[in-house]
């Protein structure tokens, strides 16, 4: 062999080697990110749209509908008497809310979505026949709202969130902030006066450099990606599990959105190790999204009443461990040159003045708010380090990273805001922060006490001022409890029982008659027979019950 065939030899030696190092090093990266999914559905989001896609439709039929857990005639005849009777007080309290309801229903794609998830879809089109809803509220005052029939009911909505203080703060606001910017209007090409103070409040309460305006939540979170992204020059972006952050594509990459999952976006397991070693050995993430609510139920979605199949519903909030996770995560990040990016866009002042920052005592990159930060009307905010939030480069001209929206910074949304951000410092707001967290322990505490006190097999469970509520023993209906809350006047959004969020302008007083309405609520239920269930040695595995049922639909 001569001198250039030994040559090629060796050249192609060291390729072959270094194509073997390559595949090598890309079959590892893919195990250890394989090691850092959620061994759930919702980790596997290619696996959970496939099993969305293939889920059927069925119904249970009349015969069947009050009795699929096995209740005895006796149980299934008051069943179907307590939901004819149930749904004749509630068309017979509210028939002009009602009425307005059904009559826009048609026209408003929202209000066609929530109506359709807010039980079970197997029992849907029976429930449907008995049981509705009002959408629509004349006014608020305190913590209660009022419908168009008059009637008052104790608002636990929380308005997604929005309703921190109290709706008549939030409408003083709203009236003050109107007044002030009616002199310059709907003037968008600059900014009203007040937006400088804004930005210096803003800066303090979030511990960052600057502060960029947007029209929504969603559009504060697809900014500070985009920032991300533009100053690391990477793609992929990290979620963890059941986290929200909007409904853009890259962010909701599971069911309900139409898109297939984005290669750039990975969604990990939340408080493992080994999402952890997927940070530290690869090169190419831009960001990770931090959803703080998600300390309350730790890689699972928002639990709602729709998807509340056997009962089994579970919260578990360790303030400690997730402060612990959050500084570990934090310390990756900073060694990796990845942005922390810490999405209060629903819990931004809830837990703390300070927001999630404060509360869990962790430094983010950037931080998005929106919700109650607006005073009552919609806005999106990011705040950050100055080396994260600049758009453009000063050696490269037309290197920029565009982001404007035609209402960002609008008049009388950043007066309105500027009255919010001011009251964040009256004696009011301070005495509403103060022992807030010992103040909603005990106020959890006491709840479940009572309902331990009347049997109830109910319990809630939550984080600060949002709760959900939590079943004690398997069971088929107990989606029905947000009806017979209604009943007893207290108002809950379309996702139920799952999530009750309060305001802080709550009194004992106040508290204490929402907890007698619950409890009411619960034993009536109870009278009702929806909560009977057989005898331990004759109990079935409902989701394996109900998963036969899929089957058998799927293939009639």
């Amino acid at each position: 062999m001569d001198t250039y065939e030994t040559g090629v030899s060796v050249v192609l030696g060291l390729v072959a080697v270094m194509a073997a190092a390559v595949l090598l090093q890309r079959v590892v990266q893919r195990l250890q990110l394989s090691f850092a999914k959620h061994p759930s559905l919702g980790g596997h989001l290619r696996m959970s749209k496939r099993f969305a896609h293939w889920l059927p439709a069925y119904s249970y039929s009349p015969a069947t509908w009050f009795s699929v857990d096995g209740a005895p005639p006796d149980i299934a005849n008051t069943r179907q008497t307590a939901l004819r009777e149930l749904g004749v007080k509630l068309k017979t309290r509210s028939p002009l809310t009602l009425a307005q309801t059904a009559s826009a229903k048609p026209m408003i794609s929202d209000m066609q979505l929530t109506s359709q998830y807010r039980v079970p879809y197997q029992f849907r089109e029976l429930l449907s026949q008995h049981l509705q809803l009002g959408g629509f509220w004349q006014s608020s005052q305190g913590v209660w709202l009022t419908d168009m029939d008059g009637n008052q009911f104790i608002d636990v909505s929380g308005s997604y969130g929005v309703n921190l203080f109290g709706y008549d703060f939030y409408k003083s606001c709203m009236a003050e902030g109107a007044a002030m910017a009616q002199d310059l209007g709907p003037v968008l090409s600059g900014y009203h006066p007040c937006v400088l103070d804004n930005v210096k409040r803003l800066c303090d309460l979030s511990g960052k450099d600057e502060v960029s305006f947007h029209m929504s939540g969603t559009e504060a979170v697809m900014q500070a990606v985009r920032l991300a992204r533009y100053h690391t020059k990477k793609r992929k972006i990290v979620r963890f599990t059941g986290a929200y952050h909007g409904w853009w594509d890259d962010v909701q990459p599971g069911p309900g959105n139409p898109m297939p999952p984005s290669g750039d976006t990975l969604t990990l397991n939340d408080m493992h190790a080994n999402t952890l070693r997927v940070l530290r050995n690869r090169n190419d993430i831009a960001c990770v999204l931090i959803n703080p609510l998600q300390a309350m139920h730790p890689n699972r979605a928002a639990p709602t009443d729709s998807t509340l199949i056997d009962g089994k519903r579970s919260v578990h909030y360790d303030r400690q461990a997730y402060t612990a996770w959050l500084q570990t995560l934090r310390q990756v990040c900073t060694e990796k040159g990845i942005a922390l990016i810490m999405d209060e866009v629903f819990l931004g002042f809830r837990l703390h003045r300070g927001g999630a920052q404060a509360y869990f005592g962790v430094d983010a990159d950037m931080v998005t708010y929106g919700k109650t930060l607006g005073g009552g009307l919609p806005v999106g905010v990011v705040c950050g380090k100055s080396a994260w939030m600049k758009r453009f480069r000063d050696d490269r001209p037309g290197d920029i990273c565009f982001a404007r929206g035609t209402f960002n910074a609008h008049p009388t949304v950043m007066t309105t805001m500027n009255v919010f951000l001011q009251r964040l410092d009256s004696t009011e707001v301070q005495a509403m922060y103060a022992n807030v967290s010992q103040t909603w322990t005990d106020r959890q505490a006491a709840l479940n006490s009572r309902l331990k006190q009347a049997n109830m097999p109910v319990r809630v469970a939550g984080m600060e001022t949002v709760w959900t509520v939590l079943f004690d023993l398997p069971g088929r209906y107990h989606w029905m409890l947000q009806y017979y809350l209604r009943e007893q006047g207290i108002a809950m959004s379309w996702v139920g029982s799952g999530r009750m969020i309060m305001s802080l302008n709550f009194d004992d007083a106040m508290f204490d008659q929402f907890c007698e309405r619950f409890v009411q609520a619960a034993q009536h239920m109870q009278q009702d027979g929806w909560w009977w269930t057989p005898a331990l040695d004759q109990q079935r595995p409902i989701r394996r019950q109900v998963f036969k049922e899929m089957l058998k639909a799927r293939w009639a």
